[in-house]
């Protein structure tokens, strides 16, 4: 089923959120709070990633958003990022056969290309071998940007409509959504972000439209099951309109 966008239609409610994406915020200020190399916060993030996907499966959240590394990270010191892409590399050695005998589909998006040949190559087989798997699907947003994807996105529509240079073009939202890098996956009831940071940073752009935010000053090493929780109760708390009126939320209650 084609997931339906929320400016478009009113999604079901739900307690517990169907898709949750996370900025995974605050591995380097773990690691210098306890005066250790910003490396022990990074390989500790990744057992707290393990963490989350137990519990995201365990509460049935269907589809779990992970923001891993962003376009802008390329700006930082060039041995950080050398051992983000090693760390990249030893998560799917250790986890994807985990992953695949849970039934979890893996999702890998974003600009691609500046990964070396053989990260790239460890991805492609990842998603080919979880690709029928259907309990859970986990997508790692690895050098994304919400700009880039949108811009991606029309750069993909134009070539797909055919449009001959210089016509005005009619395209609607409608038109564009199939060309977005999570076409796939309806759009996050919950973004959650850890590490006391209160922005979206350029992640998903377009589909956090209206979804309701949650920040948190907990870091992502020490982001659990029960700090999980606390964020899906202030989820269940909120009164999502969609647009409408309190009151008609109210009467469609009473209706039902």
């Amino acid at each position: 089923m084609k997931p339906a966008s929320s400016t478009q239609v009113v999604p079901p409610g739900t307690t517990v959120p169907r898709h949750i994406a996370i900025i995974m915020d605050g591995n380097g200020r773990w690691a210098t709070k306890r005066f250790l190399p910003r490396v022990a916060g990074h390989v500790k993030g990744v057992d707290a990633v393990r963490g989350m996907v137990e519990a995201c499966a365990e509460r049935g959240v269907e589809y779990l958003t992970l923001f891993a590394f962003s376009s802008e990270n390329w700006r930082r010191p060039a041995d950080e990022v050398s051992l983000l892409m090693r760390l990249f590399v030893t998560a799917l050695e250790r986890e994807v056969a985990k992953m695949h005998l849970n039934d979890i589909r893996l999702k890998v998006v974003g600009d691609l290309s500046r990964f070396d040949v053989k990260l790239r190559a460890m991805i492609a087989d990842a998603e080919r071998r979880t690709a029928n798997n259907t309990s859970m699907t986990v997508t790692i947003c690895a050098n994304y940007g919400g700009r880039w994807d949108i811009t991606q996105a029309i750069n993909k529509m134009v070539a797909a409509s055919g449009m001959e240079p210089g016509a005005s073009p009619a395209f609607e939202e409608t038109d564009l959504e199939p060309h977005l890098a999570m076409a796939y996956a309806p759009e996050p009831d919950l973004f959650v972000r850890t590490g006391g940071e209160e922005r979206i940073s350029n992640f998903l752009l377009w589909q956090l439209a209206y979804t309701e935010l949650y920040f948190t000053d907990t870091f992502w090493p020490d982001f659990d099951d029960a700090q999980l929780g606390l964020a899906i109760d202030s989820f269940r708390q909120r009164e999502r309109r969609f647009g409408r009126t309190s009151e008609q939320l109210v009467n469609q209650k009473k209706a039902s």
